[in-house]
């Protein structure tokens, strides 16, 4: 079996048996992939700190071994790609850093290879651990709006002062009032459309908000995700995001 060098980003860790786990990684080279990885949880020498390797968000250099035809794969070596310097530490880039890890929980579903899609995940945990002042508290925002746009179901941002509406169901900005309720009035369209334009993360800081608009941008982005990701269901996460925020 090939033994393949791969980066990854750990989604989600689940024990299994004594000492071993179960880690979905979102990989640079397969896509999404689940690995059994065998005593790290135990208390010997060779086990102890290893697991907190397999945190959510973690960025890990991997020798991995794959079999396309296996649902479960076993990673031969791994080690840490970057070393946060704040995200497991600071309460509130740690409440963006897991949001941001359910918000690819959910989306991400077939194994597939996204070079593209890995880089600006990756890139965007940096920037998070990086990140001052209000652009922490952004951060799940400018994340959540971007990632759409690479998927592919981004919002168009064609909005004006004649398209005040954002509608959450079409995916675009539009003069009349929507007849469902899946939509954003002022100023949640036009801040939309600011974070929109955001092409460096440094530029959150030069967009002021409070903390019940962030709470009404991500309800609302919540729910443009649940109108075109399937099963989406709700985010666990933003409550307590919204709690940290606070």
């Amino acid at each position: 079996m090939t033994i393949h060098h791969t980066k990854g980003i750990v989604l989600r860790t689940v024990k299994y048996g004594e000492t071993s786990v179960i880690v979905t990684i979102y990989t640079e080279l397969f896509g999404i992939q689940s690995y059994l990885v065998n005593g790290v949880r135990s208390s010997s020498k060779k086990g102890s700190g290893k697991a907190n390797m397999f945190q959510p968000a973690a960025i890990l250099d991997m020798q991995v071994y794959h079999n396309e035809l296996k649902n479960l794969q076993r990673i031969k070596e791994f080690r840490w790609a970057f070393i946060y310097q704040h995200i497991f530490f600071d309460v509130v880039k740690n409440a963006a850093a897991l949001f941001m890890v359910e918000l690819l929980q959910k989306t991400l579903k077939q194994p597939e290879s996204n070079p593209d899609l890995y880089h600006f995940i990756e890139d965007a945990f940096l920037h998070l651990d990086e990140a001052k002042g209000q652009a922490i508290a952004n951060f799940p925002l400018f994340f959540a709006l971007h990632l759409a746009t690479i998927y592919g179901f981004r919002l168009n941002d064609d909005y004006t002062a004649n398209t005040p509406y954002l509608d959450l169901q079409e995916g675009a900005f539009t003069a009349e009032h929507p007849v469902h309720p899946h939509f954003l009035g002022m100023p949640y369209s036009y801040i939309t459309s600011q974070l929109l334009k955001v092409m460096q993360p440094q530029e959150l800081n030069e967009i002021p908000l409070n903390q019940e608009t962030r709470r009404i941008l991500l309800q609302g982005y919540q729910t443009f995700y649940a109108l075109h990701v399937p099963d989406f269901g709700i985010l666990k996460t933003l409550p307590v995001l919204q709690e940290v925020l606070s």
